[in-house]
């Protein structure tokens, strides 16, 4: 097994508790940098990217903006997920580790000193649609479950998305990118085990109507939809590669298209696009403005 990265940040700062574990998986274990606060401090959750089969928590370590979330009272946490080629196979079950994550921090919160109610998540591509899945869907708690961590509410008050998906239902990408629709074996297959099946012999991916649903964050976004920011770095045109696919900034055009169309409040940014939000914030700027206690909610 390799030696896991040492936890220290882009100012030399160890983490106040790393690998902390939320659930029996091996990668079920986190970091988390505390604001130096006495009163409960907001919190942004990074979730890393690597299409759900790779990356690790130690991809934000060295990340600038951790230093001003940290300077500006907001504590910061990294986590690791379970890949989607593990049981139970799909990218739900890598999404659904995030979501646990999220729950039991929440149920932690006194240890870590986090106000429940100022969590935010962030991260780029697979880790990007996490945190928008996490932001739109309703709340996932589950009251009656035997397990506490679970009746932890899965709401946030923010999310922040770099390089992000639209939506995992992967059969609407022809129609929101502009390119043929998917057929062929070897297309059909990859979104098959998107979806959380081994093969797709005998299987119609177009049919499996629940499961496109539940991955369809776009689709889930409505007014009551907390704030979220999007920023989209690449050039557009015709995809020449998964890469430029899985990441063109149409993706990034199709939630500010919803979020027009709901009445959501995001802050996109999509230059290739000429999309840039009127207030010119940076992803920091956003989190310290949606998470930092307004005069008004400070109790006296």
């Amino acid at each position: 097994m390799n030696e896991l990265p040492e936890a220290i940040n882009c100012k030399g700062a160890p983490a106040s508790f790393a690998n902390e574990r939320y659930g029996p998986h091996e990668r079920n274990t986190f970091d988390i940098w505390l604001a130096d606060a006495v009163e409960p401090t907001p919190l942004v959750i990074y979730i890393h990217g690597g299409g759900f089969v790779g990356g690790d928590k130690s991809r934000y370590y060295d990340s600038e903006d951790w230093g001003r979330l940290l300077d500006a009272g907001i504590s910061v946490a990294s986590i690791n997920y379970r890949f989607m080629n593990e049981p139970p196979y799909g990218i739900l079950g890598s999404m659904n580790d995030s979501k646990r994550c999220l729950q039991y921090i929440k149920r932690q919160a006194k240890r870590y000193n986090i106000d429940k109610k100022r969590i935010a998540c962030c991260g780029g591509s697979a880790g990007a649609g996490t945190s928008l899945w996490l932001a739109f869907s309703a709340d996932m708690a589950d009251a009656e479950n035997d397990d506490p961590v679970l009746r932890e509410s899965t709401r946030i008050a923010c999310a922040a998305a770099f390089s992000t998906q639209s939506t995992y239902d992967i059969l609407q990408w022809p129609g929101l990118l502009h390119f043929p629709p998917y057929e062929g074996e070897e297309q059909l297959l990859s979104i098959a085990r998107v979806f959380g099946f081994k093969s797709a012999e005998g299987i119609d991916v177009y049919a499996q109507k629940q499961i496109r649903s539940e991955l369809d964050f776009l689709a889930k976004m409505s007014s009551d939809a907390p704030p979220f920011f999007v920023f989209n770095h690449y050039e557009g045109g015709i995809p020449a590669n998964e890469d430029e696919l899985h990441h063109h900034p149409l993706h990034a055009k199709a939630l500010k298209d919803r979020a027009d169309d709901v009445g959501a409040e995001a802050f996109v940014y999509a230059p290739a696009l000429g999309i840039a939000n009127p207030s010119g914030k940076d992803v920091v700027e956003f989190f310290i403005e949606k998470l930092r206690p307004k005069p008004a909610e400070i109790i006296r």
